[in-house]
């Protein structure tokens, strides 16, 4: 999956996800799943929190072995399905986190665009830990 971060911080964070025929969430006829969605979303709301896991300087995650799961999607609204050759402009943020010395557990908004039109807006939960 083709994927960049323009912006990330402590609390929030923009990815571009380019859609493509290889995806395994593009269909038959040429759309982009609802999962795709929602594993897009996922994606970059696990950004976020998974980032404190990992050395500064650690652009290419080699310091650390993260996991992480959707424990709960509390909200999911799916306007449309876009289709192959679309950029999906995923932007989410933080709205509570609790973490101890070995996990994180979240909660984050997150909204994904088509151009300026709003593709999917959902709230989801996760768990996210270190793997030892």
């Amino acid at each position: 999956m083709e994927c960049r971060t323009p912006y990330i911080d402590a609390e929030s964070v923009e990815t571009h996800f380019d859609i493509t025929e290889k995806s395994i969430f593009t269909t038959k006829t040429g759309y982009f799943s609802e999962a795709g969605l929602i594993e897009n979303a996922a994606q970059a709301c696990s950004a976020i929190t998974g980032q404190d896991f990992f050395e500064e300087d650690d652009l290419e995650g080699k310091s650390n072995k993260v996991v992480g799961y959707i424990s709960a999607i509390k909200k999911v609204v799916i306007n449309f399905l876009p289709k192959v050759g679309d950029t999906l402009i995923t932007k989410a943020s933080l709205v509570s986190r609790y973490d101890t010395d070995e996990m994180s557990i979240c909660t984050i908004e997150a909204s994904s665009f088509r151009n300026d039109e709003l593709v999917v807006n959902c709230t989801l939960n996760f768990l996210i830990h270190e793997v030892k």
